[in-house]
């Protein structure tokens, strides 16, 4: 039995999807991107939603709108994927880290506070595994300022907010469409935001700064015309993979009540283990997890390396979520980041093992990860 830590749920219907574009005149720039966004931002409750090829592209094209330039700082978790900060890097601004509430493993906005200079311009808050992170303090701590706000929601398609999908609270909202998210378009990310300023300038930045909007262009040679207003990047996505996302969209409750269904068998099996803490949860009034991953961890008196790679060797492909931002020999060397730093994340970092969670998982495949797991601890 081999079981990977994440796994995309592809049917009959996502692939005639697919293969009807294949069929049809468009590959690339068609009318299922459009169709893909209105459906997404409809999803979410958003005025707007603007595809990109990457969540990464998505996050650059976030910093691009809020005018993230050289000189700003732009304040991040240390537990995530390097995008999170690479993006404000792109503009040439400085990545500045604050440590997690180990209560939600998501950043701590009292740490956000402390954090906080002349020259932030924006935060990026993470709903690491697909927690919700808690916007209304973030955006206190922000308030009466300029700083905008981008939450990377690249867990959290689903995720709710005292009753709000997320996808609104922030300025800007990333979700990503990677193999092993809760949807997805192969690769892909997208941004949602009810500012019509930031849609306009996201629309530009993904397609090389151009555009062919006659209301928009400085002068009109011909129906030919179009003109590059602004540097911007071929962070496309194309028809295909929006087709693909499309009929994903259709089934992601399903995707989710599975991931929920799945994680609620995990916290029951491991409830009496002392030595492994369950993935924390927000209180039902303020919002609801989403799991796209289920990372535990571990008591400091096991090997974390031992037990992971006796899970591998019986076919347990598990995964540690993430190895910190700090960590990184690039940000140490250029922003003289320390291992040291951070004793929060750090905690974090040296017990967690994220275990299988997949919508097509099953209850046998679950079992059987539960049985190696309670044998190992």
């Amino acid at each position: 039995m081999k079981i990977p830590y994440g796994s995309q749920y592809i049917d009959d219907n996502d692939i005639q999807a697919v293969i009807d574009v294949l069929k049809g005149d468009w590959l690339t720039q068609g009318p299922n991107i459009d169709t893909f966004e209105k459906a997404f931002a409809q999803y979410v409750n958003a005025k707007y939603a603007i595809a990109f090829n990457s969540g990464t592209s998505a996050l650059h094209g976030a910093m691009f709108a809020a005018n993230v330039t050289v000189g700003d700082e732009i304040i991040t978790s240390p537990i995530t994927f390097a995008a999170s900060a690479n993006c404000g890097v792109y503009m040439g601004a400085t990545p500045v880290l604050a440590d997690i509430d180990p209560k939600t493993y998501c950043i701590d906005p009292e740490e956000i506070k402390k954090t906080i200079s002349q020259k932030t311009k924006a935060i990026i808050p993470v709903d690491l595994a697909g927690y919700p992170v808690d916007m209304d303090k973030i955006k206190e701590t922000t308030k009466d300022t300029d700083i905008v706000i981008v939450e990377d929601a690249a867990h959290a398609l689903g995720a709710t907010r005292k009753g709000e999908q997320i996808g609104t609270q922030a300025d800007m909202t990333m979700f990503s469409f990677h193999p092993v998210k809760h949807i997805t378009t192969a690769e892909g990310g997208m941004i949602t935001t009810n500012n019509k300023e930031y849609y306009e300038k996201l629309k530009l930045f993904r397609s090389h700064g151009i555009t062919k909007d006659a209301d928009k262009l400085q002068k009109n040679d011909g129906p030919w015309y179009y003109e590059m207003q602004t540097l911007g990047y071929n962070y496309r996505i194309t028809d295909m993979q929006c087709a693909l996302g499309l009929s994903q969209l259709k089934k992601a409750d399903k995707f989710i009540n599975r991931r929920i269904q799945l994680a609620d068998r995990y916290d029951k099996a491991f409830k009496d283990n002392p030595l492994i803490q369950t993935p924390p949860r927000p209180k039902e009034h303020d919002g609801r997890h989403v799991f796209h991953i289920y990372p535990i961890l571990l008591d400091k008196s096991l090997d974390r390396k031992e037990i992971f790679i006796k899970l591998r060797e019986n076919g347990i492909f598990c995964q540690v979520h993430y190895i910190p931002i700090h960590h990184q020999p690039y940000y140490q060397k250029q922003f003289n980041y320390q291992t040291s730093q951070f004793p929060k994340a750090n905690d974090y970092y040296q017990r967690e093992i994220t275990i299988p969670l997949f919508p097509k998982m099953t209850d046998e495949e679950q079992a059987y990860v539960i049985e190696n797991i309670n044998k190992l601890t």
